[in-house]
């Protein structure tokens, strides 16, 4: 396994960051991102700048040796909840696709404090 890759493991480890995040920040298939992250496929100039960006930091954020991630943070879990009757599969579909939005939304937004701290 790559250093990109191992870094990146421990980094969306400590900064709770999900794949299906940086699958559709990226624009990198989510099957292709867990081949990426699980070592099968090896990740190409073109997939590390795309997940890099998609996190917001350079490649070279990744090529560090050994790097330290902090992880001590406080926990925020929010319940969001909301009634919408009796939906059909595709507004599930989407109403799950929105909620998951939210979470990580609200992980991005509420981890400025661990993100100024990596650095």
């Amino acid at each position: 396994m790559s250093l990109f890759v191992t870094n990146l493991k421990n980094y969306l480890a400590a900064t709770k960051i999900k794949q299906k995040y940086i699958s559709r920040k990226s624009g990198i298939e989510e099957n292709k991102l867990s081949r990426i992250l699980n070592g099968v496929q090896e990740p190409g100039c073109s997939e590390m700048e795309l997940i890099s960006t998609a996190i917001g930091k350079s490649i070279n954020f990744f090529l560090v040796e050994n790097p330290v991630f902090k992880t001590e943070y406080a926990e925020y879990s929010p319940k969001i909840s909301f009634y919408a009757g009796n939906p059909n599969s595709q507004q599930t579909k989407v109403a799950d696709n929105l909620l998951e939005l939210m979470e990580n939304i609200d992980l991005v937004l509420s981890a400025e404090g661990r993100f100024l701290s990596l650095e």
